[in-house]
């Protein structure tokens, strides 16, 4: 009986019973360096599992320059796909000396057979196989199912609905009787909420009478959410609305309550802790510490195995909090509704995990006098400093007088930028393009962005400019098989971060697409049929794969480890089988996506 290690994916889908009959059925070949393995159009006869070596993967109707399409190291394994197909599409050779299990077809069809997990591994999409990797780093404390997979349907309270004639009395005497903390009254144009705080305002602040109607006190405007939401969407709509409750409405009517103790009960405590400490902050000194917090949460969340696009929502709701307090501790009240403070970069689009550097402007209401104004954004910069944002690079922050300016002179940089279509230029409109209101009044930044796609959004000549910088990166599929030391690695952020957000970025601004987020703006280009639903998918499951292992670099670096490495650049080598298979689709993925870009803007002729 052979020895070898089952204990990653697809093995993990047999029980003890059928990796017992892997351990008696496999046998140990060796093969010389450049040595084929298997050959294009031969037929299936084994499963390979490398035990020490390396294998590449040939394309042999391509160029010889561009022949290798993947690479296989210790633990990965290839040939399944050519015994499903009864052929192999692609030619294995050796790239140096070589040991490999091999599992022979008969016993491979059985276990398929037997297994059906198993089986659908080999078919699965990479959608499907990010899912098995979130789940398969879940360590501990509330488990996947727990943390990503309960539904807002399954906590949800009754909804006290009530008449708008129901007086102030009888309403407390309600709330105590059924321990609530809110009600829902009636109104001519649907339901409105009255909490306990506001029963206690208007009794003492407006000093309002016990038979005194609950008609016009509360909210008529509520938050809601759908009963087949996740509780953890249900979490970030909370933070980034700054509500302590959402209504749950189905086909138009409330169907019950989610309160936040309620989704307490579900996640770990940090998000909650982090979110309450920013809330409750009345100083900077006290936003400061909770903004310390952040990636604390970050690593919790990693760690529970949270779906990646739901992290990004709650940090970028979280970060949007913690930048608005600090506008409100510094801004005078008199200025907020004449100024919009906006993000932009990863900040706007809501995916920046980890704090990185400041990318922000200001917009002013035109003929605003705001003597100071300058003063105040440097101050503003060294509070969102001292709060954990480092200074740009580029200097493009609010303390910088080009990133600010009236609406009127927004539009005219706008005009300019769209007129002169020289590289930094395309950067600026793309820079605007990502940004996103986190203070002030969120209707000057729409304003101006709405300038941004009259003028850009038909101008085929642009277009074609601003998509070729998606193109600027090579993908790197054909460097797996030279990363041979530790210190070497793919810069994941340019081979496979930035084309997709930028290509993304290119069509939505095509298609007058409003939302900043990529993954949003996924979800639209699949609805507008500009991209394949399944396709969309694929490019956002490789986004977020990306994403997370760069998150991961990052996160070593702040704990010590691999301190002197990039955080962009990942060691294809340190990965597990799994992952290698996840980054090649991948680059797979961003490669074809590259040629639909070039395709649909007329690159391949520039």
């Amino acid at each position: 009986m052979v020895e070898v290690d089952l204990s990653q994916p697809p093995f993990t889908f047999l029980d003890d019973e059928g990796r017992e009959r892997v351990r008696s059925g496999i046998d140990l070949a060796y093969f010389d360096r450049d040595e084929i393995i298997l050959e294009t159009g031969q037929p299936g006869e084994y499963v390979f599992l490398i035990h020490k070596g390396e294998v590449a993967e040939l394309d042999t109707t391509l160029p010889a320059a561009r022949q290798r399409i993947g690479h296989y190291t210790r633990g990965d394994l290839f040939g399944a796909i050519s015994i499903l197909n009864g052929k192999s599409r692609y030619r294995f050779r050796a790239e140096q000396e070589s040991l490999c299990y091999l599992l022979p077809k008969a016993l491979f069809l059985a276990l398929c057979d037997d297994y059906p997990p198993f089986a659908e591994f080999f078919r699965q999409t990479l959608t499907h196989k990010a899912r098995l990797l979130t789940e398969q780093r879940a360590e501990g404390g509330v488990t996947m199912a727990g943390f990503m997979l309960a539904r807002v349907d399954e906590c949800m309270r009754e909804p006290l609905l009530v008449p708008a004639a129901m007086t102030i009395g009888e309403a407390v005497a309600t709330i105590n009787e059924r321990h609530a903390d809110s009600l829902l009254v009636e109104g001519e144009s649907g339901p409105g909420m009255v909490t306990k705080t506001d029963l206690l305002n208007a009794l003492v602040l407006e000093e309002r009478g016990r038979d005194s109607p609950l008609a016009g006190i509360g909210s008529a405007e509520l938050i809601t959410v759908s009963p087949g939401q996740y509780l953890f969407e249900a979490l970030v709509i909370m933070t980034r609305h700054k509500v302590e409750r959402v209504v749950v409405i189905e086909q138009r009517r409330p169907v019950g309550v989610v309160e936040l103790t309620d989704v307490l009960s579900y996640f770990s405590s940090r998000s909650y802790v982090v979110s309450l400490q920013v809330e409750q902050a009345n100083s900077l000194e006290a936003l400061a510490a909770a903004s310390r917090r952040t990636p604390e949460l970050v690593k919790a969340l990693m760690a529970q195995g949270v779906k990646l696009r739901f992290a990004m929502g709650l940090l970028a709701a979280l970060n949007g909090r913690i930048m608005n307090k600090a506008w409100g501790f510094l801004i005078d009240e008199r200025y907020h509704r004449d100024s919009c403070l906006m993000v932009m970069g990863s900040e706007g689009r809501g995916e920046q995990i980890l704090k990185t550097d400041q990318d922000n402007g200001l917009i002013l209401a035109d003929g605003l006098d705001w003597p100071d104004c300058g003063e105040q954004m440097q101050r503003l910069t060294e509070t969102l400093i001292e709060l954990g944002y480092p200074p740009c690079p580029g200097n493009i922050m609010v303390s910088n007088p080009e990133w600010v300016g009236t609406e009127s002179q927004w539009r005219a940089r706008i005009a300019s930028w769209a007129g002169k279509r020289d590289g930094d230029s395309l950067m600026k409109l793309a820079i605007m393009l990502d940004s996103h209101a986190v203070a002030g009044n969120p209707a000057l930044l729409d304003r101006v962005r709405e300038e941004l796609f009259e003028r850009c959004s038909r101008d085929e000549l642009l277009l074609s400019y601003f998509a070729r910088t998606a193109l600027r990166f090579s993908t790197p599929l054909t460097l797996f098989g030279s990363l041979k030391k530790p210190q070497h690695g793919i810069d994941i952020k340019k081979g496979g971060i930035f084309p997709i957000v930028h290509g993304v970025r290119t069509m939505a601004l095509e298609r007058r697409i409003r939302p900043t987020s990529t993954l949003e703006r996924l979800d639209a280009l699949a609805a507008d049929g500009r991209l394949e639903a399944s396709f969309a998918e694929d490019l956002g499951e490789a986004l977020s794969l990306f994403t997370e292992l760069r998150l991961k670099q990052q996160l070593a670096g702040l704990d010590g480890e691999a301190a002197s490495r990039k955080p962009d650049r990942v060691v294809v080598q340190e990965l597990s089988s799994l992952e290698r298979d996840l980054l090649r689709e991948a680059l797979h993925i961003v490669k074809d996506f590259k040629q639909r870009l070039s395709h649909r803007f007329h690159l391949e002729y520039s």
